[in-house]
């Protein structure tokens, strides 16, 4: 997907890119590949894959989930990497307020530098684990409109890690590929648990190549108990599956 693509199908859509939000999107291109050449960022460095499978996949929650679109929400981003989908999120709604949280130093470093090339505003990072950040007595549990997550973890995992810092009222919103009923199917019990209810599945397609994707949204109906999410590792070792 090239660049005039990605904002000819983005227009398609109603999102409609400024000349200088494109060029934020051309500095975050050029700038995730340098440095990708010094620090594992991405295994994706072509440019017109990086538009379509990183820079447009991040932007298909916007799809579904209009108030990014026009919303000043507070967003929340889990194990976000090189940024995604927060920080095409945030280019093409400036709106939004982000927070990444990112168990990596490495990857914070670079987002905060990429943030300083993109002249960012709104944006915080935080180098932690999800378990810590969200824990009992932490000043963002249950403080977020919004978390999302791109590529973590299986929903019954990537539930523990979300759901406890989405405030009640807020949604969660997991992008998620291939296997999604099989996973909403395993992830059921910890979201019901976690204080989530799934309000929808929506599956769409990456233009071009026809990749299968969706979009999950969970909405937070009630408060997430105080021993969740526990100690760090251990909602992967041990997910919260009903037996």
């Amino acid at each position: 997907m090239t660049p005039e693509k990605f904002r000819a199908l983005l227009a398609e859509k109603g999102i409609v890119l400024s000349d200088y939000q494109m060029e934020q999107f051309a500095t975050y291109y050029e700038f995730l590949v340098a440095t990708n050449e010094n620090v594992n960022l991405t295994a994706i460095t072509d440019r017109d894959e990086v538009y379509l499978k990183h820079f447009y996949d991040s932007l298909l929650p916007a799809f579904e989930y209009q108030a990014l679109q026009t919303e000043a929400l507070n967003l929340c981003d889990v194990g976000a990497g090189a940024g995604f989908p927060s920080i095409p999120l945030k280019i093409a709604f400036p709106n939004l307020k982000v927070t990444i949280v990112d168990s990596l130093n490495k990857r914070i470093t670079f987002l905060n530098e990429l943030a300083d090339k993109l002249a960012l505003t709104d944006v915080h990072f935080y180098h932690a684990r999800a378990e810590e950040f969200a824990k009992k007595g932490s000043p963002y549990r249950e403080s977020f409109d919004l978390v999302t997550a791109r590529a973590v973890a299986r929903l019954s995992v990537l539930a523990e890690f979300c759901l406890p810092l989405v405030k009640i009222g807020g949604d969660f919103v997991a992008l998620k590929a291939q296997k999604t009923q099989e996973e909403l199917s395993d992830g059921k019990y910890a979201i019901a648990l976690l204080g989530g209810k799934v309000i929808s599945d929506t599956e769409l397609t990456l233009p071009e190549v026809g990749d299968e994707r969706h979009i999950v949204v969970v909405a937070k109906k009630k408060p997430t108990p105080n021993k969740y999410p526990r100690k760090a590792g251990t909602p992967t070792k041990k997910p919260l599956i009903k037996k």
